[in-house]
């Protein structure tokens, strides 16, 4: 049986001047967008980073089966755990489990085992991947498209974060199961990224880099 449906009300179209401006604006403040790893330890409102979340939970996702769970940690004990076990994790990283291929292409952006920022921003989200969902009488429930899904509510969050005037840092220790352990997460749940916020330090310094011109990254088929 099809789900229940309704008028498209919510979609409204704009005036092709209008599209172009806020393509424009929206470009122009996304471009500013920096990742950052030294952040203020200055609070941030719980109330923007729960609004961020429900601008990542409106994401595209595979049968709407929203295959996520953000877990938010500004709890400083459980920072440090955290930050203790993504340094080991680091530490094994780049002194051998990284091919040195790898390690040359950080190497310009001064990357290291050490992690204050774990522990100094006021937020940590940890975002996990549900590989299947639970019903409430405990059958499996196969979630669609899960990796992708959640790729794109995180890209939704980073914008929404970022449009909100808060720096952030996609971290990404390899392998990240201990946020399982010390975040009391269940086996359907797979670590995808931990994004770190807050406002940047006073001195906080970014690499001069620079992003792909458009006729490197798309291709148009006319």
């Amino acid at each position: 049986m099809p789900p229940p449906m309704v008028p498209l009300v919510e979609y409204r179209e704009l005036p092709v001047d209008e599209m172009r401006k806020r393509a424009a604006a929206f470009y122009a403040e996304l471009r500013q967008r920096r990742s950052v790893r030294d952040f203020s330890s200055r609070p941030v409102p719980r109330e923007v980073i729960e609004t961020c979340l429900r601008t990542a939970g409106t994401a595209p996702n595979g049968a709407n089966l929203q295959p996520w769970h953000f877990v938010v940690v500004s709890n400083a004990t459980v920072k440090r755990r955290i930050r203790e076990a993504a340094e080991a994790e680091e530490r094994a990283f780049y002194s051998g489990r990284a091919p040195q291929e790898w390690r040359e292409a950080l190497a310009p952006l001064g990357t290291d085992a050490n992690k204050p920022f774990l522990e100094t921003a006021p937020y940590l989200i940890a975002i996990f991947a549900q590989s299947y969902g639970v019903a409430p009488d405990g059958r499996k429930l196969k979630h669609y498209y899960v990796t992708e899904s959640v790729g794109i509510a995180t890209g939704f969050l980073i914008a929404a974060l970022h449009d909100a005037g808060l720096a952030m840092l996609t971290h990404t220790p390899s392998p990240m199961g201990f946020l399982n352990t010390i975040l009391e997460r269940p086996d359907n749940e797979r670590p995808f990224l931990l994004l770190v916020v807050g406002y940047p330090a006073a001195d906080a310094q970014a690499p001069v880099i620079t992003k792909k011109a458009l006729e490197v990254i798309a291709t148009f088929v006319e």
